[in-house]
């Protein structure tokens, strides 16, 4: 189900969300708070994705760990429910996804080990309040998201290839926007790649591995953020017995500001 208009809380959002009222991409919702993205494995191979974030910090910058059976997130959403408060959730075993649900209920151990991990839906209300135009955000649909020939550290059971969102940006706005999202290191920061897809692999840039196609006007340039859907990608190369993650472009909103992340 999409709503048209609204609630700007974020509890009000994730409550809608949990009640299974609101299903669909959350950029531009509750705009000005972290939204988050979600990995939950068990703890038996938590280190070594703990370390993974760790070595990655651009496509995983690791927000908040929340302990083993716990489902709370206490420092970014006191009150929250990890396993209901995102719309749509994926579940890999041995590398492939079996299930993409709405509440991971069903699927909760005492074991698991959930990280919240920085997505740049949390910079674009700053993109956008410097005057550069979010489309995807504008036209109600997600943001394309291209599987790199970037390879990610290696640590442990986990590694894999970087994943990117990509935004087009007028060429003359380019340099603002590096400028913007570089105060947001927690949520992915500057741009990994601008310009040149077949730079990083990708063979066609309005063919998106996930999300939806971009549309692009005279004079713009593909730019390319660090995702954290990365440990989606890791999950499908890496083949872990389980690995719970949110579903591309369906985040976890946080209560706290964008503003309390930024660097100065």
């Amino acid at each position: 189900m999409q709503v048209s208009t609204l609630p700007t809380t974020p509890s009000d959002v994730r409550q809608l969300i949990r009640a299974n009222e609101l299903v669909q991409p959350t950029a531009g919702m509750a705009p000005g708070h972290i939204q988050a993205n979600l990995a939950i494995l068990p703890r038996d191979a938590a280190f070594d994705f703990l370390l993974f974030c760790q070595r990655n910090p651009r496509p995983c910058p690791l927000l908040e760990v929340i302990e083993a059976g716990d489902t709370e997130p206490r420092v970014f959403a006191p009150g929250a429910d990890i396993r209901t408060d995102i719309a749509k959730y994926r579940v890999y075993e041995h590398g492939e996804m079996t299930a993409e649900v709405s509440n991971i209920t069903d699927f909760w151990r005492d074991d698991l080990v959930s990280f919240l991990l920085g997505c740049s839906f949390s910079f674009e209300s700053a993109l956008i309040t410097a005057g550069i135009e979010m489309r995807h955000i504008e036209r109600c649909v997600n943001v394309s998201m291209f599987i790199t020939n970037i390879p990610t550290t290696s640590a442990g059971a986990f590694s894999g290839p970087t994943v990117v969102s990509m935004r087009p940006i007028p060429r003359e706005q380019i340099v603002r926007a590096v400028q913007v999202t570089s105060r947001f290191p927690a949520v992915h920061g500057a741009p990994v790649h601008i310009g040149d897809p077949a730079a990083i692999g990708i063979s066609d840039v309005s063919q998106p591995d996930l999300g939806d196609p971009a549309e692009f006007k005279e004079g713009e340039v593909p730019v390319f953020w660090a995702c954290g859907v990365t440990p989606q990608a890791v999950a499908m190369n890496s083949k872990p017995p389980l690995m719970i993650t949110h579903s591309p472009g369906y985040m976890f909103i946080t209560d706290k500001q964008d503003e309390d992340m930024a660097v100065i």
